[in-house]
């Protein structure tokens, strides 16, 4: 039979219990987790699946003036959401009519790159954007894992720079898996890996006090990569790349991988950045199927994005296009 939607109610254990089930399922069917810990940090539970976390406010073993309210009100949202669900031919006509979609990673400094990119494709393609701060490449690649995209576009791989650093938005291990595993075409580049994030400046650890530093927002402190992390990097990518077995084309912008890596930006260092790529380029075991290509231009110029839509179009299926 088909789900309707799945609401559950519980402290960190029924809340760890109920949300492992609810990452089972596709994304669009309502889920709603009404917990002890949705106040707190829930990325444990949500992963990447479009769950709601309602904060109970009090503990919910039993009912009370204030879990009376906040149950009525959870309940009355999930109603909302499964009476507004399309009957199975609506479903079945809006999958028809359904363009193939692509994944695509964007960060605040390639959002120009993304944003170009996308106007390009969307007339044949459903544009995925997906935030690249760690929870948005595991969203991404959990829907290519479910086949629900045709193709990766991963112009931002900055969640890499974080998980190898130590900054607040690092990539799983996994990063790049769902790639590896279904074979789907795959454009990369090395979008903001000049940066690693933290948190307020005040949170950076002690041991990168005397580096450089960009405050992108009184939450956001961003803080420029040297030349032996980015070679770290660019051989975690090359390893990541080398087992992919379907078309891949990774694209590496010489003139900086983000809009504060230009000419006068506070992030521009083009002997860090050369080491990034020629770390790839050392790694990766280029075949007809797996490219590395450097683009004489900064990831947000107009000739990247050309150099992005030949890639693209030049491995994914034509069939998959519309007329």
């Amino acid at each position: 039979p088909r789900i309707g939607g799945v609401i559950s109610a519980g402290g960190s254990g029924g809340t760890t219990l109920a949300t492992a089930g609810m990452r089972a399922l596709p994304v669009g069917i309502p889920k709603l987790m009404v917990s002890t810990v949705a106040a707190g940090d829930v990325a444990k539970y949500v992963g990447g699946a479009d769950i709601m976390m309602f904060h109970s406010v009090a503990d919910v073993q039993g009912l009370n003036s204030i879990t009376e309210q906040v149950l009525s009100n959870a309940a009355h949202a999930m109603a909302g959401m499964v009476a507004q669900l399309p009957n199975a031919e609506a479903w079945e006509a809006k999958r028809k009519l359904a363009r193939p979609a692509v994944g695509i990673t964007m960060f605040g400094v390639t959002t120009p790159a993304v944003q170009a990119v996308t106007r390009r494709l969307e007339a044949d393609y459903d544009c995925l954007v997906f935030h690249a701060t760690g929870i948005g490449g595991r969203a991404m690649e959990n829907l290519g894992e479910s086949r629900l995209l045709s193709a990766f576009l991963d112009l931002t791989t900055t969640e890499v720079a974080d998980m190898i650093v130590g900054g607040v938005f690092p990539a799983a291990q996994d990063r790049f898996g769902a790639a590896i595993r279904t074979g789907l075409p795959y454009v990369g580049s090395a979008g903001a890996l000049d940066m690693v994030n933290f948190g307020p400046r005040d949170s950076v650890p002690e041991k990168f006090r005397s580096r450089k530093f960009v405050i992108h927002n009184p939450n956001v402190t961003l803080m420029r990569t040297t030349r032996d992390e980015n070679r770290a990097f660019g051989e975690w990518i090359g390893a990541r790349l080398n087992a992919m077995n379907g078309p891949v084309r990774f694209l590496l912008p010489e003139g900086g991988v983000s809009m504060l890596d230009a000419p006068s930006q506070p992030f521009h260092d083009p002997e860090a950045d050369n080491a990034l790529f020629e770390a790839i380029e050392r790694t990766v075991r280029q075949t007809p199927q797996r490219n590395v290509e450097r683009v004489r231009a900064n990831i947000n110029d107009p000739a990247f994005v050309d150099a992005v839509i030949s890639a693209f179009h030049a491995i994914t299926p034509k069939l998959q296009r519309r007329a």
